[in-house]
């Protein structure tokens, strides 16, 4: 009797240098993979503000269509969802929903003409909420497609 006491408790428990080790593997584990994970955060954010700068720019191809000419930058982004004054041929809403915020909780900013071409900009300041800016602090812009 006295030799099966013996093997259950020695198995009964699990050592500290055992518990030592699982944890350090887990801090190895989150100091690797942590900072990969928040470069895909911004990444994603920035490819996401794309993403909804295109539809902004389908959206607004269809208003064209209809009503010939882009909304002002007074009116912006808003004439995608109501009609403007003054424009009988408007046929929307253009967008299934109201005009989001970008991915940092801002607006984004319309301006029509705009500076760099025929077509209205769209702009997301990023990160920093600021005009211009580098990596993850540069402008989602709808005249670039990177």
């Amino acid at each position: 009797m006295d030799m099966t006491r013996k093997r259950r408790s020695g198995q009964a428990g699990v050592t500290l240098i055992e518990m030592l080790v699982v944890v350090t593997i887990i801090a190895l584990f989150a100091a690797l993979v942590a900072p990969r994970m928040l470069n895909r955060t911004a990444e994603a954010k920035r490819t996401f503000a794309r993403a909804q700068i295109n539809s902004f720019m389908t959206a607004l191809g269809a208003y064209k269509l209809d009503t010939g000419t882009y909304p002002a930058t007074e009116v912006g982004l808003r004439a995608l969802r109501f009609r403007p004054e003054n424009t009988p041929q408007w046929n929307g809403p253009y967008l299934p929903q109201d005009i989001p915020m970008d991915p940092w909780g801002r607006p984004y900013l319309y301006k029509y003409p705009g500076e760099n071409g025929d077509e209205p900009e769209i702009i997301s300041l990023a990160a920093d909420g600021n005009p211009g800016g580098e990596g993850d602090n540069a402008d989602v812009v709808s005249w670039k497609s990177k």
